[in-house]
């Protein structure tokens, strides 16, 4: 379905990207596919009796395969999911693994509601968020995203950065992509700081380490410890961890 044809009930009142119980329970129909998507990813509507919501999913059939990533990515959205969760952070909307969907198992994503006429680069302006893009930094360091591009962050009605498409994450290789480079070398938030000091020190949950494998597991654990022990943001010297296209 072309793109502006895509067309779905809107979200439940009140509830935000953290709070959809239909994820897990509502039957899902397909809406249309989303525009401009290298892999299968469609707006979805969630039924349960009179009850609608929103998600995306992304079914594991959908996934064009990557000489550099192992088979199965709709499992690093919801490891990113998990990870957020995990930290008290909210940075991602909650994702959760279905096995019914229309195409098989693949991932659902609570949708964001949100102008999509705005992203990272015309976001950056307002100041009041610039602590949420410094949090985004350190998470997709610490979840080494591969593809971070302006459009994949969204301000949503609640006034929260909320992350997309994840799927490119957790490699055991250092491989960071990212547009948010505006804050390499500040400082990190004292919070920030603790919360990763806390997570090298208890290890990565279950939840997060069932979702990788054994070196990517070890390797989040790495990269956060790095992060603490350096107290700051990185730099890139080379200018070239992009992502392609931009937005």
């Amino acid at each position: 379905m072309p793109p502006d044809e895509l067309t779905a009930s809107p979200p439940p009142e009140g509830r935000g990207p953290l709070d959809r119980p239909l994820l897990d329970r509502g039957e899902i129909e397909v809406v249309g596919r989303m525009p401009w998507s290298s892999n299968g990813t469609y707006l979805v509507e969630l039924h349960h009796g009179e009850e609608v919501d929103r998600a995306i999913y992304k079914p594991h059939r959908g996934e064009r395969p990557l000489w550099d990533f192992p088979d199965g990515l709709y499992r690093r959205e919801v490891a990113a999911w998990e990870l957020s969760d995990h930290l008290a952070w909210h940075l991602v909307p909650r994702t959760i693994v279905r096995d019914d969907g229309p195409q098989g198992i693949g991932s659902l994503q609570a949708f964001v509601d949100a102008d999509m006429q705005e992203h990272y680069f015309t976001l950056l302006a307002d100041e009041a968020l610039h602590s949420q893009f410094r949090r985004l930094a350190a998470f997709d360091i610490v979840c080494n995203n591969t593809d971070r591009k302006s459009g994949h962050c969204l301000l949503g009605r609640d006034g929260r950065v909320w992350a997309i498409d994840n799927g490119l994450s957790f490699h055991a290789q250092f491989k960071l992509r990212t547009v948010i480079w505006e804050f390499a070398g500040q400082p990190m938030d004292d919070d920030v700081l603790a919360d990763l000091d806390q997570l090298v020190d208890d290890g990565l949950p279950d939840r997060v380490g069932c979702l990788l494998g054994v070196f990517e597991r070890d390797a989040v654990l790495t990269r956060a410890r790095a992060l603490v022990r350096a107290g700051r943001l990185p730099t890139d010297p080379s200018g070239q961890r992009y992502p392609w296209p931009l937005v």
